[in-house]
């Protein structure tokens, strides 16, 4: 009959070699295949079931016997785990120190991609200048460029609601944007 895992750790615990070498069989399979699970590299999963063993048995005198072992030696395992993946985190470098070369450093730019602070701020006072600008023309331009831009309305559906002809609507359209391009001018330079 099978020796239970209970007395294994009991004789472990008075070091007894061979219950130690057969805690291990019993759990060795279980505990590789789960860290190659998480390493994805068989050399480094046999290194760290082996790491994870020599750990279980230092700190075997305070495994609990109201839990599991197994459970209390694949945490021991996935702690293990991380504290290699913690020590093997890829070296990084800073983008703004040089890099070196053999014919000395290199030094390089890169182009801020982000938002200025004042983006929205000078987005928003464009939009205020535009409409305050619509607001100034006349009201027969002003109608035709709302009609137009704002509620992107066609020449000829424009003329029907204005009850004009095609033609003038064209006109006032030019008209009303060359005024816009006026008055625009000194508010909107780049």
């Amino acid at each position: 009959m099978p020796i239970s895992t209970s007395e294994l750790i009991s004789k472990a615990l008075n070091n007894d070699q061979k219950a130690y070498k057969d805690i291990v069989n019993r759990f060795r399979a279980q505990i590789f295949n789960f860290i190659l699970g998480m390493v994805k590299n068989r050399a480094e999963a046999e290194d760290l079931t082996q790491e994870s063993f020599i750990k279980a048995f230092k700190a075997l005198d305070t495994f609990n016997s109201d839990y599991a072992f197994s459970t209390w030696l694949y945490k021991i395992a996935a702690n293990n785990c991380i504290d290699h993946f913690r020590k093997r985190r890829l070296v990084t470098y800073s983008i703004d120190a040089p890099l070196k070369s053999k014919n000395g450093e290199i030094h390089r730019d890169f182009p801020d991609k982000d938002e200025r602070p004042d983006t929205g701020l000078i987005s928003k006072e464009r939009s205020i200048q535009i409409q305050k600008a619509i607001d100034s023309l006349p009201e027969k331009y002003r109608k035709a460029i709302l009609l137009r831009h704002k509620e992107d309305r066609s020449y000829e559906e424009i003329a029907k609601e204005l009850h004009i002809p095609l033609g003038t609507v064209k006109v006032r359209l030019f008209r009303a944007r060359e005024m816009l391009k006026m008055k625009l001018r000194e508010h909107l330079r780049p």
